[in-house]
């Protein structure tokens, strides 16, 4: 994984809207790989979170089944898809982290008390595998999920700073882009005149 960012876009509190369905929480399974990937490509768009778009794809989905898929959990409403929590465990010494990678909950069912489901589950599970310290990550200015995540009780927050460099304005690559462009002139077959 990149640099771990947490990626949660629940809205601020979805506990105070009463259920009117059943929720399930489950641990993900194979066939949830495409629809988490989906919901996750409509939650971290470019315009809201540039960040957390950049490091969404589908390979962050599978990879986190493939290595953690007891942390990777799916909570459903009347067999729907309606949110998802992908963890993973870090272990550093004789410290063992529990983090939570991504954190999403479909726009259609925001506010039902899901994320705060799927955060239970998820910290049940590290308590249980012996877990001494929970991480997770946002951008700073995502401020449902801050929220949110502070309700839940974590703390100590800290912001990270990350700086871009666009590479298509870098000297070297003009210079590169222009030694491929002739060794292009220069190995095209070339047409000899008949005199």
């Amino acid at each position: 994984m990149n640099d771990l960012p947490d990626k949660s876009t629940d809205k601020d509190s979805d506990r105070d809207r009463p259920e009117s369905s059943s929720i399930s929480i489950r641990e993900m399974n194979i066939d949830d790989i495409a629809p988490i990937f989906h919901l996750g490509e409509q939650l971290f768009t470019s315009d809201l979170y540039p960040y957390l778009y950049r490091t969404w794809d589908e390979w962050e989905v599978i990879g986190m089944y493939n290595t953690d898929s007891e942390y990777c959990l799916v909570a459903e409403v009347d067999e729907q898809l309606a949110g998802f929590i992908l963890g993973t465990i870090i272990i550093k010494a004789s410290w063992k982290y529990g983090y939570i990678t991504w954190l999403g909950i479909s726009p259609n069912f925001q506010r039902r008390g899901i994320a705060d489901r799927l955060v239970d589950k998820i910290v049940e599970r590290m308590i249980e595998d012996n877990v001494r310290f929970m991480l997770v990550d946002t951008d700073p200015a995502n401020t449902p999920a801050i929220n949110f995540f502070t309700r839940k009780g974590f703390g100590n927050a800290r912001e990270h700073v990350f700086l871009s460099l666009n590479l298509a304005k870098h000297e070297y690559y003009g210079r590169l882009i222009n030694y491929e462009r002739d060794k292009a002139d220069r190995n095209r077959p070339r047409l000899r005149r008949r005199t």
